[in-house]
C-alpha cells in the first residue's frame, strides 16, 4: 500500500500547480511585489504620483538580482545593478531629445551590459537590470531640462536603494522558510527522477519496442540527472550555510542523504539489460519497479509535508518486500553459468541495491521529523568547499577578451541587435513607445539558438495575452492605487515565475510595463496600445531571432572543452573513489576529497548533456556528432553507477569483502582508468598500451557465490572489470568525437554566419 500524503488526494495537474505557487521562486516573487508596493506607495504618498511612479522604476531594476540565496553576500549580489543602471538612467534622460545621441550611446552601453554574463547565473540578472534601466527611461516622456532628469533619476534612486535594503533583510527574514522550500523541490526533483528510472524496470513482454524506448529513456535519464545537478548546487548553496542550529543541521543532513540515494538510485540500473533478458524474471522486475515507485511517492509525500508546515509522515521501511523477491524458478532449476552471474543472483542484488536507497529514503523522513540526528562532520569543517563563491572576481572578465569567447560574441550580437531595433523603432509611427521593442529584444535574446528561440516563443505568446490585459484595464481608467495593485501583483508573477513558466512571466512582465509606462506618462492614453505592443512584440522577437546568426557560438565550438572536462572529471572520481584507505576507515579528509570530485564528475557530464541538448536546435551543418557524443554520455553516466556500487561495497559492505583479495585489483584498476580516460581527455590515447597493461582481474571466469550469503569480494572485482571496460568504451567514443569533428568542420556558409 503507498501511503497517502497531504496532497494526494488531488488532482495531478493540481498538485504539480499547488507545489509550484508553495516554491521558493514564488515565495521571493510575492516578497518581491510586497517591496515594490511597500516602496513605490510610500514615495507616491510622500513626494507624489510621478515620484512613486520613479521609485517603482528603481525598484524594477534592482530586483532581478534578488533570488533565493544564502544571506551571506545578499548585499554584494544586490549592489551591482542600481549603481550601473542609475547613471545610464540619467543619461538617456539627457538625451532623449537627441535620438541619434542617444542610439549611440544605447549600443555601446548594451555591449557593457551584457558583458556581465561573462560571469555566468551571477551575471544575466545584473544585464538585465541594466538594461531595464535604459529602457524605462527611454518610456518616460523627453524631460523639459536637466533639473527634471536631476530629480526623476533621484527618485529612481531613492526607489532603488529602498529596494536593495528591503531584499537583504527579506532575504535574512525569509531565509529558513527558502532552505525548506529549496530541500522539498529538490526532493521532488529526485522522486521524479525515480518515476523515469522505474520506467526501466520493464519486461521485453511487457512492450514490443522495448530497444525503441530505451535510448530515449536514457536520453531523459541524463537530461535530469544535468537538472538536477544544477537544482543540487543551488539547494548547496542556501542549506549549507552556516549549519549550526539543530534545523540548519537536519537540513544540510537530509542534503547529504540526498546525495547518497542519487548514487544508490544510479546504481539500481546494473545489470538490469541482464536480467531483463530472462523472460521468467518479468515478475521481479515487476515487484522491484513497483517498490521504487512507492519510494519515489514517500518521497514525494514527504516534500509535500515541508512546503505544508507539517510534519511529516514516517517513511514506511519496505526491506521485507525487496527481500521478498525472488525469480519465479528457484536457483537450484537454473542453468548456471560459471562465468557470470546466474538471473536470480542479479535480481536479488538489484533488490539489494534498491535496499540501500530505501534505507537512504527512512533516514531521510526520520531527519525531518527530527528522530535522527545528522553526521555533519564533513559539513561543518569544509562546508565553504561545496557551495558557490559570493565575491566578484575580475577573472571572468579578463577572460573575455577571445574573439571566440561566446559572452564577448554574445555582447556584440546583442550590441548589434539593439541597435537595429533602435533605428526600427524610431521609424516606427509610434516612436513613442519605441522602449518596446527594445525590451523585446533584451529578454529575448539569449547566448544559443535553442535558448532564444524558447524565449521567443513563450515571449510573443505571453505578450500577446498580457497586452490584451493590460488594454482592457487601462481602457477603464483606474486610479493611482489600482494601478499600483495591478502592478504589484504583475510584479509578482513576473519574477516569480522567471524560472519555471516563462509564458506567465512574460505575461505579467507585459502588463507591469505597459502600466507601468502608463504611470511614467502621467495617464497618457492607451489607444491603440494592444496593436502596437503586438508589432512591437513581434518585430523586438524577429530581431533577437535574426541576430542570432551574427557571430554565432555554436555548441560545436564548446564541445571540445566539455568533453575534456568530462574525462578528467570521471578519471579523478575513478581514483578517488577507488582508494584503498577507505577499506580500513572512513576518514573525513579523504571522504571530503571524493565527495568534491564526485560532485564536478556530475556537473561536468551536466555541462555536456546541456550543451549536446542544446545543439539540436542549431542548423545541421554546425552541429557536434551527436552519435559518439550521446554515447560518450551513456558510457561516463554507466561508468558513475558503477564506481557507486563499488563505493557502496566499499563503505557498507567492508565487512564481507577480504581486503587480500581486493587491494591489488583495486589499485591496478584505478590506475588502468585513470591512464585509459586521462590519456582521452589530453589526446594523449597512444599513451595508453592495451597489451602491456596489468589486467584488473584473474585470468579466467570468476565463480560468483551468493551475495548475501558469502564474501563478496568476486562481484567487487566483477564491477571492477566492467568498470574499466567503460574506460576503453570512453577513449574510443573520445577518439571518434575528435576524429568526426576534424573531418565534418564547418560549412564556410556556416562560420561567416
Amino acid at each position: 500500500m503507498i501511503a497517502s500524503g497531504p496532497l494526494s488526494h488531488l488532482s495531478l495537474r493540481t498538485r504539480s500547480a499547488l507545489r509550484m505557487l508553495l516554491s521558493a521562486d514564488v515565495a521571493c516573487g510575492l516578497s518581491v511585489a510586497l517591496g515594490l508596493l511597500l516602496i513605490s506607495g510610500g514615495v507616491h504618498l510622500w513626494l507624489g504620483a510621478l515620484a512613486g511612479a520613479s521609485a517603482a522604476t528603481g525598484v524594477i531594476v534592482a530586483s532581478p538580482p534578488d533570488r533565493p540565496g544564502p544571506r551571506r553576500g545578499k548585499l554584494r549580489q544586490m549592489l551591482p545593478a542600481p549603481l550601473l543602471g542609475l547613471p545610464l538612467f540619467f543619461a538617456v534622460q539627457m538625451l532623449h531629445h537627441a535620438p541619434w545621441r542617444l542610439g549611440m550611446l544605447l549600443v555601446p552601453a548594451t555591449f557593457l551590459a551584457f558583458l556581465a554574463m561573462a560571469w555566468g547565473k551571477r551575471g544575466i540578472p545584473i544585464a538585465i537590470a541594466v538594461m531595464l534601466a535604459m529602457v524605462f527611461s527611454l518610456a518616460t516622456p523627453p524631460p523639459e531640462g536637466l533639473h527634471q532628469a536631476l530629480v526623476r533619476t533621484l527618485h529612481m534612486a531613492l526607489g532603488a536603494g529602498l529596494y536593495v535594503v528591503y531584499a537583504t533583510l527579506a532575504n535574512l527574514a525569509l531565509n529558513a522558510r527558502y532552505r525548506v522550500q529549496m530541500m522539498a523541490d529538490l526532493l521532488l526533483s529526485v522522486a521524479a527522477l525515480m518515476r523515469t528510472q522505474a520506467r526501466q524496470f520493464r519486461a521485453p513482454d511487457e512492450s514490443d519496442d522495448v530497444r525503441e524506448v530505451a535510448a530515449p529513456l536514457l536520453g531523459q535519464l541524463l537530461r535530469e540527472q544535468a537538472a538536477l545537478a544544477d537544482q543540487l548546487q543551488a539547494t548547496r548553496d542556501l542549506v549549507l550555510e552556516s549549519p549550526r542550529t539543530p534545523r540548519r543541521q537536519r537540513l544540510a543532513g537530509m542534503l547529504m542523504t540526498v546525495l547518497e540515494m542519487r548514487d544508490h538510485l544510479l546504481a539500481s540500473e546494473l545489470d538490469l539489460e541482464s536480467l531483463r533478458n530472462h523472460p521468467r524474471h518479468a515478475s521481479a522486475l515487476t515487484a522491484i519497479r513497483g517498490v521504487l515507485e512507492a519510494v519515489a511517492d514517500d518521497v514525494e509525500h514527504l516534500a509535500d509535508s515541508l512546503m505544508l508546515f507539517r510534519r511529516p509522515a514516517a517513511i514506511v521501511d519496505r526491506r521485507p518486500e525487496l527481500a521478498a523477491i525472488r525469480s519465479q524458478h528457484e536457483e537450484a532449476h537454473e542453468h548456471v553459468n560459471r562465468a557470470g552471474p546466474s538471473a536470480a543472483m542479479l535480481a536479488r542484488g538489484l533488490a539489494s541495491r534498491l535496499g540501500h536507497l530505501n534505507d537512504e529514503a527512512v533516514r531521510l523522513a526520520g531527519l525531518a521529523r527530527g528522530e535522527l540526528a545528522p553526521d555533519l562532520a564533513i559539513v561543518r569543517a569544509n562546508w565553504q568547499m561545496f557551495v558557490s563563491p559570493t565575491d566578484w572576481s575580475i577573472r571572468p572578465f579578463l577572460a573575455l577578451w577571445r574573439w571566440d569567447a561566446p559572452p564577448l560574441r554574445h555582447a556584440i550580437r546583442a550590441a548589434l541587435a539593439l541597435a537595429a531595433g533602435y533605428v526600427i523603432a524610431v521609424a516606427m509611427p509610434w516612436g513613442s513607445h519605441d522602449y518596446w521593442i527594445l525590451l523585446t529584444i533584451v529578454v529575448v535574446l539569449r547566448g544559443s539558438l535553442a535558448q532564444t528561440l524558447e524565449r521567443r516563443n513563450q515571449r510573443v505568446a505571453g505578450t500577446l495575452f498580457g497586452c490584451v490585459l493590460a488594454v482592457a484595464l487601462l481602457s477603464s481608467h483606474p486610479g493611482p492605487l489600482e494601478l499600483l495593485i495591478v502592478m504589484t501583483l504583475a510584479q509578482a508573477v513576473a519574477h516569480g515565475f522567471a524560472v519555471r513558466k516563462y509564458t506567465i512571466t512574460a505575461v505579467g512582465a507585459t502588463v507591469l510595463g505597459l502600466v507601468q509606462a502608463h504611470m511614467l506618462f502621467a495617464g497618457a492614453s492607451p489607444t491603440f496600445a494592444l496593436l502596437e505592443r503586438i508589432g512591437d512584440t513581434l518585430i523586438g522577437a524577429s530581431l533577437a531571432w535574426a541576430f542570432c546568426y551574427v557571430l554565432p557560438s555554436w555548441e560545436r565550438t564548446q564541445i571540445p572543452a566539455l568533453v575534456t572536462r568530462t574525462l578528467a572529471a570521471q578519471a579523478r572520481h575513478a581514483r578517488l573513489a577507488l582508494a584503498l584507505g577507505q577499506l580500513h576507515s572512513v576518514d573525513t579528509s579523504p571522504e571530503l576529497e571524493w565527495r568534491l570530485a564526485r560532485r564536478e564528475a556530475f556537473d561536468s557530464l551536466s555541462a555536456l548533456v546541456q550543451a549536446t541538448q542544446r545543439s539540436l536546435s542549431e542548423p545541421r551543418a554546425v552541429r557536434p556528432p551527436l552519435e559518439p557524443l550521446q554515447r560518450l554520455q551513456a558510457h561516463s553516466y554507466q561508468l558513475l553507477a558503477q564506481l557507486s556500487a563499488v563505493k557502496s561495497m566499499l563503505v557498507l559492505r567492508r565487512d564481507r569483502l577480504t581486503p587480500a583479495t581486493i587491494e591489488g585489483p583495486l589499485a591496478r584498476a584505478a590506475a588502468r582508468i585513470e591512464a585509459v580516460i586521462g590519456a582521452a581527455a589530453t589526446g594523449r590515447m597512444s599513451d595508453v598500451d592495451d597489451t602491456t597493461a596489468p589486467p584488473s582481474l584473474p585470468a579466467g571466469p570468476i565463480p560468483l557465490p551468493d551475495p548475501f550469503d558469502n564474501d563478496v569480494s568476486p562481484w567487487l572485482l566483477r564491477r571492477l572489470d566492467l568498470a574499466i571496460g567503460l574506460a576503453t568504451q570512453l577513449q574510443a567514443d573520445a577518439a571518434r568525437i575528435v576524429q568526426t569533428m576534424a573531418t565534418e568542420s564547418p560549412t564556410p556558409q556556416a562560420h561567416a554566419a
